[in-house]
């Protein structure tokens, strides 16, 4: 029986200006994909191109975290924007990343929704659409990673797109195996060891325990550690040590 495999990413080139937001350079020691910021909810363009050159010499896969135009509010919070204007976005995102990842010797390998628009296309069927259609736009070899069962997930593979379903280590979830919102209590989970027993459980077990203490099943290929969750670094190397010692391969989801 071959060995459980997961890819370790994290959301990174969050910093904007003055503003630094966790500690980027360190994460990428343990992760095997990066979520760079596009420019939109966070990140301006010299820390957008400092992740791309760090990822690249940590030999990390850059994807373009696209997100709402919100940097006030970081982009967790919803916006009503027209289906064909949230194309255009991802699509300006897109661009943006790709021309950092080039210069740094590499490209733009997947995309990843981020904050309120990633909890948006899990249901919002015309926002799924939307930025299945300006990945489709792009590069149709990108895959889209997203949360199980979601209409984003859903729409990409009716594109022929491909799909990857991703999991939070340090995220706490409901009995539906949505996440629980950022605004609850115990909504993100900050214990190193309760992280990597997680972490660990979605791989091997395939399932997570609730945030009402029940078990919901979870299949996931991508496991995600937020780098400006509490204590990030820690975190990253925790879960990759765990899954190490659970006996998982830990590698990028595309080549």
């Amino acid at each position: 029986m071959a060995a459980p495999r997961v890819d370790l990413n994290s959301d990174l080139g969050e910093s904007f200006g003055a503003w630094v937001l966790g500690d980027d350079a360190a994460v990428l020691a343990s992760v095997t994909s990066a979520n760079v910021a596009c420019g939109f909810h966070a990140g301006d363009p010299s820390t957008l191109r400092r992740t791309c050159a760090d990822a690249v010499s940590a030999g990390v896969v850059i994807g373009a975290q696209v997100g709402y135009p919100d940097l006030v509010g970081f982009g967790r919070r919803f916006l009503d924007m027209r289906p064909d204007e949230l194309t255009d976005a991802v699509l300006y995102q897109l661009g943006a990343l790709e021309a950092f990842a080039r210069v740094a010797g590499d490209r733009v390998r997947y995309v990843k929704p981020h904050g309120a628009l990633y909890h948006a296309v899990v249901d919002h069927e015309e926002q799924a659409q939307a930025v299945v259609r300006a990945v489709a736009a792009y590069d149709r070899d990108l895959p889209v990673l997203g949360l199980p069962g979601s209409a984003l997930l859903r729409h990409a593979e009716q594109a022929g797109l491909r799909p990857v379903a991703e999991g939070f280590a340090d995220r706490a979830y409901t009995s539906d195996g949505r996440l629980v919102p950022r605004g609850a209590a115990g909504a993100v989970v900050e214990d190193p060891d309760e992280v990597a027993r997680r972490a660990v459980a979605m791989v091997v077990d395939g399932e997570v325990t609730t945030v009402d203490g029940g078990r919901v099943e979870l299949e996931v290929a991508s496991l995600c550690v937020h780098g400006d969750t509490p204590g990030a670094v820690e975190l990253a190397a925790r879960v990759h040590a765990a899954l190490r010692d659970a006996g998982v391969a830990i590698e990028p989801f595309v080549a």
